[in-house]
């Protein structure tokens, strides 16, 4: 009797034996064929939202929005610059909307 399974197959086939085993390397992708950031865009649009039209929930949004875009991260280079640009509109829009309001509850007393 061998010692080769039923099926025949040769000593390479068995997944068993740890030196035919092959680590996976995953296929190089090019960052254009990357799929859209969207929790990205949706900090910048919340934030831009929360700067002009002073939405308080538009910039904290934006920063919950920032915070799921920079656990995602797929690109270091281009979502950095993108999350980092959301992020400052994010807190232009808080301290606008805080600052803003500080001012004008104290010029009417």
């Amino acid at each position: 009797m061998s010692s080769s399974p039923a099926g025949g197959g040769g000593q390479g086939n068995d997944p068993r034996q740890p030196w035919t085993a092959k680590p996976y390397v995953p296929p190089p992708v090019s960052p254009q064929d990357l799929p859209f950031d969207y929790p990205g865009f949706i900090a910048v649009v919340f934030g831009i939202i929360g700067l002009m039209f002073r939405y308080k929930l538009g910039s904290w949004l934006a920063i919950i929005f920032c915070a799921q875009a920079l656990a995602n991260m797929r690109n270091i280079e281009t979502d950095l610059k993108q999350i980092t640009m959301a992020f400052m509109f994010a807190i232009m829009g808080l301290v606008n909307n805080f600052m803003a309001s500080s001012r004008s509850s104290s010029t009417q007393r």
